[in-house]
């Protein structure tokens, strides 16, 4: 479903970030169907996963400057308000968080964009007018594409490259012609679209596997994703309902393949290849160097993508001479944050799960309580708060570390939970089965832990785990932020919410009394246990009179007060 709003006139910062924001969306609701159209130039199945984790990596290191990044003094999207200063800042953290052929790409698009904007000198913040126009935007489509299509050393048709190139020739026409900047946008989409469809007949491996292109297919998610922000709608469900046109049925049925009809476009059409996928950032070099080590690449290799600049490249290639390929970083300049993936491991890992042995979890928290009570449990913490949600990325570092063969990932909040789900997809290549029990607030993160069972197998727990935080109803109270109507009724800022499951069931404005309220309703359904979680804004005493109340309403009830630190909610309430 969408929420319509006037069409924007005008790209200004404030867009710009919903625009990211909402690409990722899709990317995360699309992201094991582009795994599935995987074939070129490896079938290793992780162009979704690989997307997802660049922009999500991407859209959480912006928020702050980094000091690893050499020389970037750059400031988070929102620190200045500018188009150009976010953009430029996304530019870069796009660049570092880059994994795979996919992701390069992505930030070489990321790239362009940035280019136009700077040059066009839009530097006015959101929301107080100013931003990119209709000819801007066709020109940065343009340069993205031109920039994806140089960060190639060997470009080949039929895939994201035909996507953006002929996205880039729709929006110049569309602007020539006087189109506003949706006309712009739609006109780029439509022709994306269809390019998209057109890849199959473009490369015969496509063709045999009868997909279209998931790298294209990746573009036209964030070309959607942009006409959805200009067209002033506000993307709710990323489902299938919204983009069943890219089903892989409809695809299939759009492209017509007809097999003599396919050319090579530079494709490799044999089986084989290179053996390993090398990817790595090179600083502490230069232009000419640069130049020659893309040159050593391809002659080593090939899916050769040396992008950046100024002082720092991602480089990426596919090798059977993993010490060649990094030899030659070294004579460039120092490569740093060293990947090697081999194709062989990485598909026998998505086939293969070890059946026993040591099952490690990784918890996400939102406050230092909550930490301490899932670091006792056994469990590796990972920070996930307002602001600071957890990346995949983050995720991801968290499970490699764990030091165990099988991971369980408890998210402990919905929003969490599709990037779990993405790094547990990525920890697949190295060869680590990885499950998400998808709990939903901490409360059931608690109760999957309580049944967790070290020395039991992955399988085993996961079923308990699942079924213990599926098990716990959980609630929540907290101050509303602003004016809304809700299920139980208007509320204003400053009013207390409580919550069960998500849906608003009580507005009040005495914290204990809505919390009674929100225990009673849980308890309806029965229970023997009730969790009681105490946040900023709470305390000991508020949380002690909950749990009185819950007692005298049912006087058998067992009771357990935690102080979780976390923000937002005072009280996160769980009955099982």
């Amino acid at each position: 479903m969408s929420v319509d709003s006037p069409r924007l006139e005008l790209l200004d910062a404030q867009a710009a970030r919903r625009w990211a924001v909402a690409t990722r969306s899709s990317f995360a609701a699309h992201r094991a169907e582009l795994d599935d159209l995987n074939v070129f130039p490896v079938p290793d199945g992780d162009t979704g996963t690989n997307l997802y984790i660049t922009l999500d990596s991407a859209l959480e290191a912006a928020r702050e400057p980094r000091e690893d990044w050499p020389g970037s003094g750059t400031a988070p999207p929102g620190a200045n308000g500018t188009l150009a200063g976010d953009v430029a800042t996304l530019a870069r953290a796009t660049l570092l968080a880059a994994r795979g052929n996919s992701g390069v790409i992505l930030s070489q698009l990321v790239r362009g964009l940035s280019e136009v904007i700077a040059e066009s000198g839009t530097s006015v913040a959101g929301g107080t007018g100013g931003g990119l126009d209709a000819p801007t935007l066709a020109r940065a489509v343009r340069r993205a594409s031109d920039r994806a299509y140089s960060g190639v050393t060997r470009p080949v048709e039929g895939t994201i490259l035909s996507v953006a190139a002929a996205a880039a020739g729709a929006a110049e026409l569309a602007a020539t012609t006087g189109s506003d900047l949706y006309g712009v946008a739609h006109a780029a989409l439509a022709a994306a679209r269809v390019a998209l469809a057109a890849t199959t007949a473009q490369l015969p491996v496509l063709a045999r596997a009868g997909v279209v292109d998931a790298g294209g297919l990746g573009y036209v998610l964030v070309l959607e994703a942009l006409e959805l922000v200009i067209a002033g709608e506000l993307l709710t469900d990323p489902g299938p309902a919204r983009a069943d046109h890219l089903s892989p049925e409809a695809l299939r049925a759009a492209a017509h393949v007809d097999g003599d009809e396919c050319r090579q476009g530079g494709a490799r059409d044999e089986p084989g290849g290179p053996a390993y996928e090398v990817m790595y950032l090179l600083s502490d070099s230069d232009d000419d160097a640069v130049a020659r080590l893309r040159a050593g690449l391809d002659a080593l290799g090939d899916s050769v993508l040396v992008v950046g600049g100024d002082d720092l490249w991602n480089v990426h290639v596919h090798v059977d001479d993993v010490g060649a390929a990094i030899q030659a970083g070294i004579e460039a300049g120092s490569p740093h944050r060293i990947a090697v993936t081999h194709f062989g491991d990485q598909q026998r890992a998505r086939t293969v799960v070890s059946t026993h042995g040591p099952v490690a979890v990784v918890a996400c928290a939102a406050g230092e309580g909550l930490a301490r009570v899932f670091r006792a449990a056994g469990a590796l913490s990972v920070f996930n708060g307002p602001g600071r949600r957890a990346s995949a990325g983050q995720l991801l570092d968290a499970i490699r570390s764990a030091g165990s063969r099988s991971v369980i990932v408890l998210p402990n909040e919905k929003d969490t939970v599709l990037a779990a789900e993405a790094a547990a997809s990525a920890a697949a290549e190295a060869g680590l089965e990885v499950h998400v029990v998808r709990s939903r607030s901490a409360v059931q993160g608690i109760a999957a832990l309580a049944v967790f069972e070290p020395a039991a197998s992955s399988r085993d727990n996961l079923i308990a785990m699942s079924g213990a935080s599926a098990a716990t109803r959980n609630g929540a109270v907290m101050v509303a932020a602003k004016a809304s109507l809700t299920s139980a009724g208007a509320c204003r800022p400053g009013d207390i919410l409580g919550t069960i499951g998500g849906e608003v069931i009580a507005v009040g404005n005495d914290l204990g009394v809505v919390g009674a309220e929100v225990v009673a309703r849980l308890l309806d359904g029965g229970g023997e246990l009730l969790t009681v979680i105490g946040g900023a804004g709470g305390g000991a005493e508020l949380s002690a009179a909950v749990a009185r109340s819950a007692r005298e309403r049912q006087g058998d009830l067992e009771v357990s007060v935690i102080d979780g630190g976390q923000a937002t909610y005072p009280l996160l309430l769980g009955v099982e």
